[in-house]
């Protein structure tokens, strides 16, 4: 079958160009993670939506998913506490903000605590 499926196209104004290749996105575009140094995290404490329990937030993180992943995972268990990664945040059930701080700090993060 040829590479020509119509659903992947679907966004796509139509071209008079008869000369027009469409390109098909693909992971390898997907963004690269900075470096530590040129990481700007903010860390804040939230309870809003959370039904009066307290987390915090790890934000403004640049990079791939998985990246994320691991620097939450790393995080989640230096505390001793549960969380997940949303969106592209990072939630730790519990008041960490100190912690959390300190501990991007020595990672070599740029991180700041925001009054949120």
């Amino acid at each position: 079958m040829k590479n020509n499926d119509w659903k992947s196209r679907l966004n796509v104004v139509y071209s008079t160009n008869p000369d027009y290749q469409y390109e098909l996105q693909n992971a390898d575009n997907e963004r690269q993670t900075l470096p530590p140094q040129q990481q700007n995290l903010t860390v804040c404490l939230d309870k809003k939506q959370r039904k009066g329990k307290k987390v915090t937030l790890i934000t403004g993180f640049i990079g791939t998913d998985e990246d994320l992943k691991n620097l939450g995972k790393e995080l989640k268990t230096k505390c001793s506490a549960g969380g997940s990664i949303k969106d592209g945040e990072i939630i730790i059930q519990g008041d960490f903000c100190s912690k959390i701080l300190e501990l991007l700090t020595k990672a070599g993060y740029k991180a700041k605590r925001s009054g949120g």
